[in-house]
């Protein structure tokens, strides 16, 4: 090989190394303009301020902030999913629970952000607690316990964002009592086997009791009385399936209407751990035959309600006290949880006719004969347990 073709191989690599580092040069330069003069375009559009008019989202069980950013955009409320996005991350909204929340229209994405975080906005949203009651009750020297039809009313409160003095609009408890007693029960989504109990009860304003059941129900505030109490009884009834009700009642010779029913009188009479002896207490006094004589169906059906129960409330009459007629009572007496109508289609194995709760700390003791359940009542008076503000 000849010295002059080795320099003109080292001369073509340089000129190729300089080419390319100056291509390079130009290529960032480029790059770093381009990305200068398009930050502004590539900002996610955003509104300004706190937004005008009124509007509702809905928030469906695994949305994602994404997709609650998407369903914002679609009713107007943010510019932008990105820019609702990049707000809400960090903040109590990243973990937002389904239902229904108030917003407003054209708002920035951090107006939306503080919207959705106050509780205020809210709405649609129904709390029953175990042993719930479609009627208000009022207890004897306490407060008055908001019944299942006043919190659907409250539920279907709405205010007008842009006049917040204004008054809430809401649908009044009677509207839900009118869809209730008035509406078809088949209409109203009340399940096979409930629906003749239903259509022949004795009150028909509670002749949905202990079909909705407890938990957290989302309803849209925009529906009729008719369509929230057929999503409410639509749920519960799948909540109530999915226990093995159907089978379960088969297998202890009930019928799923009457373990409902029986489950309310467990989620009454006891507490969490002996709601499986309570049950056994319920099967072994129907199997003998005895009466039930529990205090709480004789409270269902009284103005003011009370542990206690007086020697005249006992001998009254009704479809439900169960002092002073045979078997369970007509229907439910609230609305049991979930808790007590497995206990009662998995009840606790003993021979026990007797119970009652003998202090405060909830402490109740079971009973095989008389004798001993007078023994355990002497205690529970002596505790005062038993006593009676009347």
């Amino acid at each position: 090989m000849s010295a002059a073709r080795g320099r003109s191989r080292t001369s073509g690599t340089t000129r190729f190394l300089l080419f390319a580092a100056v291509i390079g040069v130009v290529l960032a330069f480029c790059l770093m303009v381009y990305r200068n003069m398009n930050s502004e375009v590539s900002a996610a559009p955003d509104f300004e301020g706190e937004g005008t008019g009124n509007a509702l989202l809905h928030v469906e069980d695994g949305d994602t902030l994404g997709v609650v950013g998407d369903r914002l955009y679609d009713i107007g409320a943010v510019a932008s999913t990105r820019a609702f996005t990049g707000a809400a991350v960090g903040t109590s909204v990243e973990g937002i629970q389904p239902g229904y929340y108030q917003v407003q229209q054209e708002m920035s994405a951090e107006s939306a952000v503080e919207a959705l975080a106050d509780p205020e906005n809210r709405v649609g949203a129904i709390d029953v607690v175990p042993g719930a009651r479609l009627l208000d009750t009022e207890v004897v020297g306490g407060q008055r316990e908001k019944g299942i039809f006043t919190l659907i009313a409250e539920a279907t409160c709405t205010r007008d964002l842009e006049n917040p003095e204004t008054e809430p609009d809401c649908h009044h408890p009677n509207e839900i009592v009118g869809a209730a007693v008035e509406t078809d029960a088949a209409a109203l989504g009340v399940p096979e086997w409930a629906i003749n109990e239903v259509q022949d009860a004795p009150d028909p304003v509670r002749r949905l009791e202990g079909l909705i059941a407890p938990g957290i129900h989302n309803v849209d505030p925009r529906s009729e009385p008719v369509e929230i109490l057929r999503d409410l009884i639509g749920s519960s009834t799948a909540m109530y399936d999915e226990t093995g009700l159907v089978p379960a009642a088969e297998q202890i010779g009930l019928s799923p209407y009457q373990v409902v029913t029986a489950a309310s009188l467990v989620e009454k009479e006891g507490f969490t751990d002996d709601f499986d002896k309570i049950a056994r207490v319920v099967l072994n006094r129907l199997d003998e035959p005895m009466r039930l004589q529990f205090d709480s169906t004789v409270n269902y059906a009284l103005a003011d309600q009370e542990v206690a129960t007086t020697d005249a409330d006992r001998e009254a009459p009704t479809p439900w006290n169960t002092y002073s007629m045979d078997g369970l009572p007509y229907g439910p007496i609230g609305s049991p949880g979930l808790d007590a109508l497995r206990a009662m289609e998995n009840p606790a194995d003993g021979e026990w006719m007797y119970f009652v709760t003998v202090d405060m700390d909830g402490t109740t003791k079971f009973a095989v004969d008389y004798p001993e359940h007078e023994r355990y009542q002497s205690e529970a008076i002596a505790n005062g347990v038993l006593s009676s503000g009347r």
